[in-house]
């Protein structure tokens, strides 16, 4: 497919380093783990340049209390090429911890490509926040329009409810001081404001206002009353028909498509049915060796950077093992590190282990070592034709002028 095609062939990343020593459960010539100390900014010569990797046709989503610097090194050992996000960092938190930046904006240089989310409304605050981030060298920036929250006292308006600020001059401030380039995630819709024509309104209205041509679309409208963030989550119903409308009617910007995709099938269904890029949230959180094991081979069509959960325990434990305590006692302390591999019940053993490697030796018993050691496999798809019906469902065109400047917001039926 052409946008595999278009992967095999952008810069590859340098190969990998020879294994760490001292991992539990040894096995022979295993890749390293990254190195656990963050970096200020990614400026080591062996770090590619920004804009140096795979195009973004997949990534994890930004996610509060989960996407934070341990997941986004276990997804990193899993896949090489999945663009990850930050969690939402906001902008005040990053103008007011100016002298602190590093315990919000740090990260392993071996997390590229990765993108920092920043949230807030503030223009000046905003502004600022995006120069101080220019240090840390992300290879991306982006603006969060889709979390369902409300008025944060003292910080202004967040996420969802940015998609129908007036002004709509937030992505301009964030452009105008950004070394990288800048996108936006939001919703579809927001309460009863959720036809195509508002969406397309929303859209029309950033790119014309700043250079922003890449656009996460998370394919619900969010409910600022009566549901909770989790709720919005899975309530209000998908219309995969928006997005693929918006690749219709904006053919110069990219969209990612977001919400609702929970297996690597219906990432490469999406695509075939002419999805630009794929994000996945909870199902790359939930369960990330059944979704980003695959990523580099399925969507990219690059080969696999480990071949066993096994060997991907044995490196995480090592980079587990060089942080514990790095920002102070019990910062991060075992059971901050291991949260998001183990979802049975360890309690017994977290209340004294003092070391990933012995956690994971007391544990693992508990998984077969035919699980542990199997290779990534694939079985056959049942979701093949998962998009099979979106072009029936499509809405009326949104009007674009010939030399491809965005017009008047009206709609017409479409043609074809």
């Amino acid at each position: 497919m052409a946008l595999r095609s278009a992967a095999r062939h952008a810069l590859l990343p340098p190969p990998l380093a020879p294994r760490i020593p001292g991992a539990v459960l040894h096995r022979p010539s295993l890749p390293s783990a990254p190195r656990g100390r963050p970096c200020r900014a990614a400026s080591s010569a062996s770090a590619p340049a920004a804009g140096e990797h795979l195009p973004p046709l997949f990534s994890v989503a930004p996610m509060m209390d989960w996407t934070d610097n341990h997941y986004r090194t276990l997804a990193r050992l899993i896949s090489r090429h999945a663009w990850l996000y930050t969690e939402m960092v906001v902008a005040e938190t990053i103008v007011h911890q100016k002298d602190n930046l590093d315990r919000f904006l740090a990260f392993p240089e071996e997390q590229h490509p990765i993108v920092l989310q920043i949230g807030g409304s503030n223009l000046d605050n905003l502004a600022k926040a995006t120069e101080l981030a220019n240090a840390y060298r992300y290879d991306e920036i982006n603006l969060n329009c889709g979390c369902p929250s409300g008025k944060v006292a003292g910080h202004g308006y967040f996420g969802a409810r940015l998609m129908f600020d007036p002004e709509g001059d937030a992505m301009s401030a964030i452009a105008a001081n950004s070394d990288v380039p800048v996108s936006v995630k939001c919703r579809i819709g927001v309460d009863d404001r959720d036809s195509y024509e508002e969406l397309c309104e929303f859209v029309d209205k950033v790119i014309s206002k700043s250079p922003t041509r890449h656009f996460i679309i998370h394919a619900r409208k969010a409910l600022l009353s009566g549901l909770s963030p989790a709720e919005n989550r899975k309530v209000p119903p998908l219309k995969y028909e928006y997005y693929f409308a918006l690749l219709r009617d904006f053919p110069g910007v990219q969209f990612t498509l977001n919400g609702g995709i929970t297996s690597i099938d219906q990432v490469s269904a999406s695509i075939r049915q002419g999805a630009h890029r794929v994000m996945v949230g909870r199902a790359a959180y939930n369960n990330p060796w059944n979704m980003l094991a695959h990523v580099d081979g399925e969507v990219y069509d690059m080969p696999t950077r480990f071949v066993s959960r096994r060997q991907i325990l044995e490196s995480y434990q090592v980079y587990g093992d060089s942080i514990i305590g790095q920002y102070g006692p019990s910062r991060p302390n075992v059971r901050q590190l291991v949260k998001l591999l183990w979802k049975r019940k360890a309690d017994s053993a977290l209340r004294h282990s003092k070391t990933v490697k012995s956690f994971l030796e007391e544990t693992l018993d508990a998984i077969p070592d035919s699980v542990l050691d199997k290779p990534i496999t694939r079985g056959p798809s049942s979701e093949e034709g998962y998009f099979a019906d979106v072009d029936s469902l499509l809405p009326p065109r949104y009007i674009t002028l010939a030399n491809h400047s965005y017009g008047s917001p009206k709609l017409i039926t479409a043609s074809a």
